[in-house]
């Protein structure tokens, strides 16, 4: 054992229980990675690879098991005290102790726990979902922050009625949790039943806040709750296929704030974010498809081409099959893989299957980096009444991938 492994060297050969009892010091914990103090308050941020600074655990994404977690505190330091999933008990101990026992029956892997001790505040909601089941649902912030919570709260009720609407999928826990902190690093983190966000993305005004202000904070509340499924029910069989979980769930959260705004407006927005920031990468030394090959550090791969990228070519499935077909295909995954840790063929596959089609070179979007540049001529013969129109596609050399690119499947509208 040391600082970074256990080894096991004779494992029993049967099924065993293995006691671990870690020391850790979150307090002195400067990289705000796995659990640590700020602000007075406990926070946790275990996406990548932060759970193995917790405890000796296999810390990759396809290990999924059920969490059990009590937590003790200070009851006068730490008066709030939450977990993952469904809190099942709750009570004081002696010398101004208290605890909680958080059970998350849904199966995750490591980098979803999640663990909050301090001093917050709470706007209280409820949601009824289309079964009729009611969830609870708390914002958590400090307390001279708790007057700006109303649109994160709204916002969190529009996209669970949204997911539903669309999808068909329903939250499946009693409890619905997010807190607001100063100092959280990753800007928001879809956490299961325990969403964690840097408050900016959390807290808003009239008084202070623009409307830009307001449809981000709607935005990323929505996307941070879509994960709820495509993430963490289905979650990536390693961290290759990170946009398998992001790049799905960037283009639901464009459509749910599509669906909540302007529809052409979002699609300029987005579109103008791709092409000024995401083609600049593609067309740079750090060029990589969106599921990638390599990597040294896997935090270097939360980028535009993941995230962005990733959702452009999700949103060609869905041109390409349609909505309904779309649908059909999301359904289908959701069928196959619920509670398992899979690849972005495993979608693609759902895609195919569920409209009995064939999507032919589609998957070379997944393997390769670079933005293709497409040109368009158009022929009207009057005489024979026919229009006909040449499409080229040449995709430029980048430095992850020396050999000629192959021509991928891009949907083109045309109108007359």
């Amino acid at each position: 054992v040391d600082s970074k492994s256990l080894v096991i060297k004779a494992p029993p050969a049967e099924p065993f229980t293995l006691g671990c009892i870690t020391d850790i010091e979150p307090q002195n914990n400067t990289s705000l990675n796995g659990l640590y103090k700020s602000g007075g308050n406990f926070c946790s941020q275990c996406e990548a690879e932060g759970f193995r600074c917790i405890t000796y655990y296999p810390d990759r994404p396809d290990v999924m098991t059920k969490f059990t977690v009590k937590i003790v505190g200070d009851k006068e330091k730490y008066p709030v005290l939450l977990s993952n999933g469904n809190l099942v008990a709750e009570g004081d101990l002696e010398g101004g102790k208290h605890y909680a026992v958080w059970v998350d029956p849904w199966k995750k892997p490591a980098y979803l726990f999640a663990l909050v001790a301090g001093q917050y505040v709470a706007l209280e909601d409820k949601f009824v979902t289309k079964s009729g089941r009611a969830v609870d649902l708390r914002i958590y912030t400090a307390a001279h922050n708790s007057s700006k919570t109303q649109h994160a709260m709204d916002s969190l009720k529009h996209s669970m009625k949204w997911d539903e609407d669309r999808f068909g999928l329903e939250y499946d826990l009693d409890l619905f949790n997010i807190v607001a902190a100063d100092d959280f690093n990753m800007g928001a983190m879809e956490n299961k039943s325990l969403n964690i966000f840097n408050s900016r993305l959390v807290l808003c005004s009239p008084e202070t806040a623009t409307d830009m202000d307001y449809n981000r904070i709607e935005g990323v509340i929505g996307h941070e709750y879509f994960h709820n499924w495509t993430g963490n029910r289905v979650t990536c069989r390693d961290w290759f296929q990170l946009s398998l979980k992001e790049g799905l769930t960037v283009f639901r959260d464009q459509e749910f704030s599509a669906y909540m705004n302007s529809a052409p407006v979002k699609r300029i927005e987005d579109v103008m974010i791709v092409r000024s920031r995401q083609f600049a990468e593609d067309a740079g030394p750090m060029a990589h498809p969106i599921r990638p090959a390599s990597y040294m550090k896997i935090d270097n791969f939360y980028t535009l081409t993941v995230y962005d990228k990733g959702a452009e070519v999700i949103r060609m499935y869905h041109t390409l099959l349609g909505r309904e077909g779309f649908r059909k295909g999301m359904d289908l995954y959701f069928q196959r893989h619920d509670g398992q840790a899979v690849t972005t063929d495993d979608f693609y596959a759902a895609m195919e299957d569920a409209n009995e089609t064939s999507l032919g070179t589609f998957k070379l979007w997944y393997k390769q980096a670079g933005t293709p540049t497409l040109k368009v001529s158009t022929a009207y013969d009057a005489g024979a009444k026919t229009f006909t129109l040449t499409c080229t596609q040449e995709i430029p050399k980048t430095p992850d991938m020396e050999e000629e690119k192959l021509p991928q499947l891009i949907p083109i509208a045309v109108g007359l």
